[in-house]
């Protein structure tokens, strides 16, 4: 490990990039904790204790939500304009084939549409957090200019984190969303370490002791299901040119218990907060609207509920992000340009329905794993009686801590490898 550290500062590319990765990180700290004027800390402080739906929110804001800064949205907007635009290859297949089969350029016209998206949901958002805000008299009547300004302020914060994430993911190390994300979940851990020595009661040392345990368990699991890959194995035939052989090596083809990674909780959390909030907003229009929104946050205030709709939603997710991002027909059409092929199965659409089979197989076992992952420590806070701990080892902040530092590593030892592919 401390030759991989020394030899990443010793290539000046790849240092740049992480060195760029940093200065990232450092700005979005930064925009953080740059308030807009006239909040009230304390009436803030009692909104959060009093709606515990916008903590876990604020998680991924990095503490921009309760700091009430110019960039507390986040990348909230940008994501639900991303899942919505994904949802729409389903209903319409011009979006599909844009997104499949156009290559590069169509992937790139669909991520500007996501783009021009973000814009008007993001006005929207920042205008019921406001309205919401006020509401609740953390912040005071603002006056038409002011609001609009506050309105402007915020939807450019989301989209410079917007730019911010798409520029970590060209010049740096990673997936710039995810790594933001990663950001400001790890901005929050001091604090929590900080509440865990201030509440610290002694009565509870085998609470606290069983906590952690479960939670060195849960780690271990995320890792194991996060690097469980089943291998096709693969063989490539012999080709004669002059008098040089080439191919007849067999290799393997990896298949991911969990190919889609960390996304399917960010979406599901996305899609399971967006009632909520609009629930918030309407609370107190009174009349029948009133009292329906009053009812539907209720609704989701209870935990039982709550626990169960994320658990269904990252399961579905996870075969739908699945279906998204793995193309088996691209891949069996690859293999079978460059000669290889599964053994016992026939090159072209065969091989495609043997992957979609093996795919299919491997795939319930990831998603069941991956939402458990994400409702158990909620659970084991409740069974131990520990919360401080909650939102430090909470499955949504730790499946994507974990999940994005290993794919970082991943990244940074194949940018090695390729560097010293002399080497080998």
């Amino acid at each position: 490990m401390l030759e991989n550290i020394i030899q990443i500062f010793k290539i000046r590319d790849l240092r740049n990039k992480i060195l760029f990765v940093l200065g990232a990180f450092a700005v979005f700290r930064i925009m953080a904790n740059i308030p807009i004027p006239g909040v009230d800390p304390e009436n803030l402080k009692i909104f959060f204790e009093q709606f515990q739906i916008f903590g876990l929110l604020n998680i991924f804001t990095g503490g921009a939500l309760d700091r009430f800064s110019i960039v507390m949205l986040g990348l909230g907007p940008y994501i639900t304009a991303t899942i919505i635009f994904q949802l729409l290859t389903m209903i319409f297949p011009q979006l599909e084939e844009m997104y499949r089969e156009e290559g590069e350029a169509g992937r790139q016209k669909f991520n500007q549409y996501c783009r021009m998206a973000t814009v008007p949901l993001a006005g929207l958002q920042s205008y019921a957090m406001l309205a919401l805000f006020q509401r609740q008299n953390v912040i005071g009547q603002l006056s038409l200019t002011v609001l609009l300004t506050s309105i402007l302020t915020v939807t450019a914060g989301t989209l410079f984190l917007m730019w911010l994430g798409e520029l970590i993911s060209e010049r740096g190390i990673g997936e710039g969303v995810s790594l933001l994300i990663f950001a400001g979940i790890a901005a929050d851990v001091p604090n929590n370490l900080f509440q865990v020595l201030v509440n610290w009661d002694p009565s509870q040392v085998h609470s606290y002791l069983l906590f952690f345990a479960m939670a060195f368990l849960i780690i271990t699991g995320v890792v194991i299901v996060n690097e469980g890959k089943r291998n096709v194995p693969v063989s490539y035939a012999k080709r004669v040119r002059g008098r040089q052989v080439f191919g007849g090596a067999s290799t393997y083809l990896p298949l991911n218990i969990n190919p889609a990674g960390v996304m399917p909780i960010i979406f599901a959390l996305s899609i399971l907060l967006l009632p909520s909030m609009i629930a918030n907003f309407l609370g107190g229009a009174g009349g029948m609207v009133g009292e329906i929104s009053q009812k539907v946050v209720q609704f989701f205030e209870n935990q039982w509920v709550y626990g169960i709709l994320y658990f269904i939603l990252v399961f579905c997710f996870t075969y739908f992000y699945t279906m998204i991002t793995f193309e088996p027909q691209n891949i069996a059409d690859n293999l079978k340009k460059m000669g290889g092929f599964v053994p016992g199965i026939r090159p072209g659409e065969s091989t495609a329905r043997f992957l979609s089979f093996v795919l299919n197989r491997i795939l319930p076992f990831g998603a069941l794993f991956l939402g458990l992952i994400a409702v158990l420590p909620s659970i084991i806070g409740r069974v131990t009686g520990v919360m401080v701990f909650q939102f430090l080892v909470g499955g949504t902040s730790l499946v994507i801590v974990v999940s994005v530092i290993l794919e970082t590593i991943r990244q940074i030892n194949a940018q090695l490898q390729m560097r010293e592919y002399d080497t080998f």
